[in-house]
């Protein structure tokens, strides 16, 4: 009997330390500007890049506002590589420009104004 409880007593020990070495960062929820953003095909493509990018739990775009709101886990990811990962899908994020490559394979009505895009952002 002794040896059936200290077996348990061992058993929850060590599932209360793998529990406790999984448990994730905190959860951060941040606000990016995209002012590059233009349509719902554009916020699309950016939550669709940032599902893909490690530590990142959730993003939203509005395009309307221009703003990105994305929560991430902070042992796993940090603001700048979430901006980077914008970038490079072709976006402005805030202080970091898009990803020249990116941004020309971008479909016309993606682009900026002044290079063919919609200004009006409803389309």
């Amino acid at each position: 009997m002794r040896i059936i409880k200290l077996v348990l007593v061992l058993l929850f020990t060590g599932i209360g330390v793998t529990m406790a070495q999984t448990k994730k960062g905190t959860l951060v929820t941040a606000k990016v500007n995209t002012p590059t953003v233009q349509c719902e095909q554009c916020k699309n493509r950016i939550e669709r890049y940032l599902s893909r990018e490690e530590g990142v739990q959730s993003s939203k775009v509005d395009f309307k506002k221009g703003i990105t709101t994305v929560k991430f886990f902070s042992d796993r990811t940090n603001i700048e590589n979430v901006k980077t990962a914008i970038a490079n899908a072709g976006y402005d994020a805030d202080n970091v420009t898009a990803n020249e490559e990116a941004y020309t394979k971008l479909p016309t009505c993606c682009k900026k104004p002044e290079d063919g895009g919609h200004s009006d952002k409803k389309h």
